[in-house]
């Protein structure tokens, strides 16, 4: 099976050789104005060959960027979706939280919470945090003060949240409403002023 294979390939060979030969004598026999010629037909050809490899190049880089742009696009639109839906979930936790509140304790209080934590951890795993409140500085950022009142905590304090703040991928979807401290100082002076 073999020596038909290399019996083709000596065909060839020969095949080439003998073409060699012919197009040898061809420009031996061809004057110096067609060899010109033929060269600067060549020239431009390789000059075109040249400039449309690197149009492909162009163009490769171009529908690679394309790509790239496409996918940042596809991964924003799917992150906008994400914190739209999760904003919208936030009544839901907001609902088992007020649940909890009124519930007594017993079996149905552990089910609550236990159902509330499984909802919570799932919107964690697409970026949802809580924002801390209690015991921080009053930040308007990340908070909003419903209302004011004198305690033994610093002055603008937080010392009680009302609903719950969120923060989803670094974005602030919701505030959280919170009760601030006065402090004590601002109620002895205004206790001195009366």
């Amino acid at each position: 099976m073999e020596k038909p294979k290399e019996e083709s390939k000596e065909k060839e060979e020969s095949i080439e050789k003998e073409l060699g030969k012919q197009e040898d004598k061809k420009l031996k026999k061809s004057s110096p104005d067609e060899v010109k010629g033929l060269k600067e037909k060549l020239e431009k050809a390789e000059k075109l060959a040249e400039e449309r490899l690197n149009q492909l190049k162009y163009l490769q880089a171009d529908i690679e960027n394309l790509r790239k742009r496409f996918e940042k696009e596809k991964s924003e639109i799917i992150r906008l979706a994400n914190k739209s839906l999760i904003r919208e979930l936030l009544v839901v936790l907001d609902s088992f939280d007020a649940a909890i509140k009124i519930t007594e304790e017993g079996k149905n209080k552990k089910g609550l919470l236990m159902l509330e934590k499984k909802f919570f951890d799932i919107l964690v795993e697409y970026g949802l945090k809580e924002i801390e409140a209690i015991g921080k500085k009053f930040n308007p950022n990340f908070h909003e003060a419903l209302c004011k009142e004198f305690s033994k905590q610093q002055d603008n304090e937080i010392i009680e949240v009302i609903q719950k703040g969120y923060i989803i991928n670094s974005d602030v979807i919701r505030t959280s409403k919170v009760k601030v401290s006065k402090g004590l100082k601002d109620k002895d002076k205004l206790e001195n002023n009366k």
